[in-house]
C-alpha cells in the first residue's frame, strides 16, 4: 500500500513537471485596421516575462519557447493606438492577429461632417485639416473668449485685424480676403455679409467637438462662397454619460471670461446647454491714448434639444443668442466721456438670434437623408463722431440631402435655398439688399481600385439678380503605399457682390455707394490644389510625417472699392484677375510624450489688374512656425514660435517682419486643469515698428494694421471637468 502511494506521488510529480515544462512558439501578426497592411517595426511586449520583440517586414513578431500560462501583452506602434490585452498560452504553436487604429485622427468613429461622408480622412480625395480633442482644448484655453487662436495657428490662415478701435477681424485663407471663406457651424452658414466683420470675435470655443478646414474651392456641397476654403465647426452632442465643463480665465490686461457647458442624454431625449460671458476693460499698451483693445462686454447662450424616436432617427433644435457691446477709440472718451480735447470714439453694439433645426434619418445600412433649416437675425449699430451706421439682416437656409454608400461608390445629392435681406436704418439713400439663391448638387466618390479614389461633383446655383452659376469640381487620391499618398483637385466658385467688404468696413461704410446688379458682375474663381503626404516610423518610438501642399486660385471680376469723388466710394469689377498661388509645408515628429510641429507657408497674391501685378497689401509672402508639446496624464507644456514676413502696405512701403512666442503650462487633476499662458511674451506689437494712430486726438488717422496690437498677454485660468467623456490623445489632428 505504501509502495503504491509512493508510486502515485512520484507519477503526479513527473506529470506536473512535464506540464510546467511545456512551452509554445508564439507568432503575432500586426496590421493597420483600415488598410490591413502590415505594421513594420511595431513593438510587442510581454509584461510578466519582461521580454519584447519588433515586427518584421511582414508585420510579424515571434517568441520562442514561452511556457504555458496567462500573460499580459502590449502592442504599440508610433502614430497608432496602443493595445493592452491578456492572452492564454496553452498550445505548442500559438498564432494571434491584431489590428491597430491610427491614433486619434483616423479612428473609424470619427465622422468628417464637412465632406458629408462616413469615410475616414485617408479615403477622402478632398484635402482636409481636422482639429479636435486635446488640440482644440489647448487652443481654447489660450483664448477662451473666441476661436481666433484655433484658426490663427493653422498653416496658411491669417487672422487679419481690420480695425484698431473695434477689434474687428477676418479670416484669410491663402492670402484671400475673408469674404471668400465660408464659415459654418454644424453645416449651417453661420456668419457672413453684414455680420462677417465681428464673426470670429463672437464665437466661443468650449462647446465645439472639432474643427474641419478645407482650403481651396469647396463649392459643390456648400455653395459659391467657399472660394478660398471653408471652416466647419462641429458642436458636441449629448452622450449617455453627462458632461460638465467649466472654463474660467483672467488676463493681466483686464479680460475676464467664463464658459459653461453641460450635456446629457436620457433614452430618447438629450440636450446640451452652453453659456459664455466675456468682459475686457479698455487697454492702451503703447500710451498713445487710443485703445488697442476696446471695452468689451459679450454674452452667448446656446441651448439644444435632441429627440431620438428610434435608433435610426435624430431630430434636434437649437437656439443661438449673442449680445456684444464694444467701445474703442480715445481711451479718455471710453473711460470718462467726451470733452473739448478728446472726442473720438467708436461704438459697436450688435445682437444675434438664430435657430437651427435638423432631421437626420438612416433609411438603411447604406442610405440616409437629412433635412435642415436655420433662420437668423442680426442687428448692428456703429456710432462714430458725427456718423452712424445701423442695419438689420435676416437670413434663412434650408437644405435637403440624400446620401448612399455602396461597396465601391458613394453618392450625395441635394438641394438648398438661401435667402438674405439687409435693411439699413436710415431715411437718406438706404443701401438695402435682398438675395435669393436656389441650388442643387450631386457628388460622387468612387474607389477605382485599391490605390485610386476619385471624387467628382457638380452644383448649379441660380440667383434671382445675378444669374446661373455652374460649379464643377473633381479630386483624385492616389494611395501609393501605407506611407505615401497624394491628392490633386480643383473646382470653380463664385461670390455675389455685397456691401460688406474689408475695404468698406475699414471706412465704417461711410460714403460707400450701394451695390447695383446693373453695374456689377459676380466674382468667379477657378482653383487647384496638389498635396503629398508621407508618414514613417524612424525608430520604434519616433515617427515622422510630412504634408506638402501647392495651390493656385484665380478670381475674375474681383470686387473693388474705388474713390470716385473727394468723399464718395463706389464698387467696380477688376479688369484683370487676382492670382493667389503658393505652398504650405507641415512636418510633425512624435517621440513618446513629445510632439514637434514645424510649418511654413509661401503666399503670393498678385493683383493683375494693377500695373506690374504687385503683391496684395497686408499679405506676407513668408510665414513660419514651430510648436513643441509635452503632454502626459499629469502635464501639458507647450512652447511656440511664429514668424511673419514683411508685407506690402497700400502707401507703397513695406512693413517690418516680426516673431512672436508663447508658452502654455497646464497641470491635470481628476477634477480639472489649472493653467497659465504667456501669449506673445516678447511683446511684439505694431507700435514698436510704426505708429498705430496718426494725426491728433481731435482728428485721428488710423494706418493699416499688419502686426498684433495688444502685445504680451498673460492668462491664468482653470478648466473644470467634474465628469465627462475622455478626450482623444495626440490632439486628434490630421491633414
Amino acid at each position: 500500500m505504501k509502495c503504491n502511494s509512493l508510486f502515485i506521488v512520484i507519477l503526479l510529480l513527473c506529470y506536473s513537471s512535464v506540464v510546467l515544462s511545456q512551452s509554445s512558439d508564439i507568432t503575432i501578426n500586426l496590421s493597420d485596421s483600415e488598410s490591413q497592411e502590415p505594421l513594420i517595426g511595431a513593438t510587442i511586449q510581454i509584461d510578466e516575462l519582461e521580454i519584447g520583440t519588433v515586427t518584421d517586414l511582414d508585420g510579424v513578431g515571434s517568441f520562442a519557447k514561452v511556457k504555458y500560462g496567462t500573460y499580459r501583452f502590449e502592442f504599440s506602434y508610433v502614430g497608432y493606438e496602443e493595445i493592452d490585452t491578456t492572452l492564454i498560452i496553452d498550445e505548442p504553436y500559438s498564432v494571434f492577429d491584431f489590428s491597430l487604429n491610427v491614433e486619434g485622427e483616423e479612428l473609424e468613429g470619427v465622422t468628417i461632417a464637412t465632406t458629408r461622408s462616413t469615410r475616414t480622412i485617408k479615403k477622402i480625395p478632398t484635402r482636409l485639416e481636422f482639429i479636435g480633442g486635446e488640440e482644440l482644448e489647448e487652443k481654447a484655453i489660450m483664448n477662451a473668449s473666441n476661436i481666433s487662436m484655433v484658426l490663427r495657428e493653422s498653416t496658411g490662415i491669417q487672422i487679419q485685424q481690420t480695425s484698431l478701435s473695434s477689434g474687428n477681424r477676418s479670416i484669410r485663407i491663402q492670402g484671400l480676403d475673408g469674404r471668400y471663406t465660408q464659415l459654418l457651424k454644424d453645416g449651417f452658414p453661420l456668419y457672413g455679409g453684414f455680420s462677417g466683420g465681428l464673426s470670429i470675435m463672437q464665437i466661443p470655443p468650449l462647446d465645439l467637438a472639432q474643427f474641419e478646414i478645407i482650403k481651396g474651392s469647396s463649392s459643390t456641397l456648400y455653395g459659391g462662397g467657399a472660394i478660398a476654403g471653408l471652416v466647419n465647426m462641429v458642436s458636441k452632442r449629448p452622450e449617455d454619460e453627462p458632461e460638465v465643463n467649466i472654463l474660467l480665465s483672467q488676463t493681466h490686461i483686464g479680460g475676464s471670461t467664463g464658459n459653461v457647458f453641460y450635456s446629457k442624454r436620457n433614452d430618447n431625449i438629450g440636450f446640451t446647454l452652453y453659456g459664455a460671458a466675456h468682459y475686457n476693460s479698455p487697454y492702451d499698451p503703447d500710451g498713445d491714448q487710443f485703445t488697442n483693445i476696446p471695452k468689451t462686454t459679450s454674452f452667448s447662450f446656446n441651448p439644444k434639444l435632441f429627440y431620438y424616436p428610434n435608433p435610426n432617427t435624430t431630430l434636434w433644435f437649437g437656439i443661438n443668442a449673442t449680445l456684444d457691446e464694444r467701445t474703442g477709440g480715445d481711451i479718455n472718451v471710453v473711460t470718462d466721456g467726451v470733452d473739448t480735447e478728446h472726442v473720438y470714439f467708436e461704438d459697436n453694439n450688435s445682437s444675434r438670434l438664430s435657430t437651427q433645426f435638423a432631421y437626420e434619418a438612416i433609411l438603411s445600412k447604406n442610405q440616409r437623408i437629412e433635412i435642415k433649416n436655420s433662420v437668423g437675425y442680426y442687428s448692428r449699430n456703429t456710432v462714430l463722431p458725427n456718423f452712424a451706421f445701423d442695419g438689420d439682416e435676416i437670413n434663412s437656409f434650408t437644405e435637403f440631402n440624400y446620401s448612399s454608400k455602396g461597396s465601391r461608390s458613394d453618392w450625395i445629392l441635394g438641394a438648398n435655398l438661401y435667402t438674405n435681406s439687409f435693411q439699413e436704418e436710415t431715411t437718406i439713400s438706404p443701401r438695402d439688399m435682398k438675395q435669393i439663391t436656389v441650388g442643387g448638387f450631386v457628388n460622387n466618390t468612387t474607389d477605382i481600385n485599391e490605390k485610386l479614389i476619385l471624387e467628382s461633383g457638380f452644383r448649379t446655383d441660380y440667383s434671382i439678380d445675378w444669374g446661373v452659376f455652374p460649379l464643377p469640381r473633381v479630386a483624385l487620391l492616389w494611395k501609393a503605399s501605407n506611407s505615401f499618398s497624394t491628392r490633386i483637385g480643383g473646382g470653380m466658385g463664385y461670390k455675389i457682390p455685397d456691401l460688406f467688404t474689408e475695404e468698406a468696413a475699414t471706412l465704417n461704410f461711410q460714403n460707400v455707394m450701394a451695390i447695383s446688379p446693373d453695374k456689377l458682375e459676380a466674382e468667379k474663381s477657378l482653383g487647384i490644389n496638389l498635396d503629398f503626404n508621407y508618414t514613417t516610423a524612424l525608430t520604434d518610438q519616433l515617427s515622422f510625417s510630412m504634408n506638402q501642399l501647392f495651390y493656385n486660385t484665380s478670381i475674375n471680376n474681383a470686387l473693388l472699392l474705388e474713390q470716385v469723388a473727394s468723399s464718395q466710394f463706389e464698387f467696380s469689377n477688376a479688369t484683370e484677375n487676382i492670382q493667389s498661388y503658393g505652398s504650405e509645408t507641415n512636418v510633425k515628429f512624435v517621440y513618446q510624450d513629445f510632439r514637434w510641429f514645424i510649418n511654413y507657408a509661401y503666399i503670393d497674391v498678385r493683383l493683375n489688374y494693377l500695373q506690374d501685378s504687385p503683391q496684395k497689401p497686408l499679405t506676407p509672402k513668408h510665414n513660419a512656425g514651430t510648436v513643441l508639446m509635452y503632454e502626459n496624464e499629469d502635464w501639458r507644456i507647450g512652447y511656440e514660435v511664429y514668424y511673419t514676413g514683411k508685407q506690402n502696405l497700400s502707401n507703397g512701403t513695406k512693413s517690418s517682419d516680426f516673431t512672436t512666442m508663447g508658452l502654455l503650462v497646464q497641470k491635470h487633476f481628476e477634477w480639472g486643469s489649472p493653467y497659465i499662458n504667456f501669449e506673445n511674451f516678447t511683446d511684439r506689437r505694431q507700435s514698436r515698428y510704426s505708429p498705430e494712430v496718426l494725426g491728433t486726438t481731435l482728428n485721428p488717422v488710423f494706418p493699416e494694421l499688419y502686426a498684433p496690437t495688444d502685445g504680451f498677454v498673460f492668462t491664468v485660468g482653470i478648466n473644470i471637468k467634474p465628469f465627462g467623456r475622455e478626450e482623444c490623445s495626440d490632439g486628434c489632428h490630421a491633414e
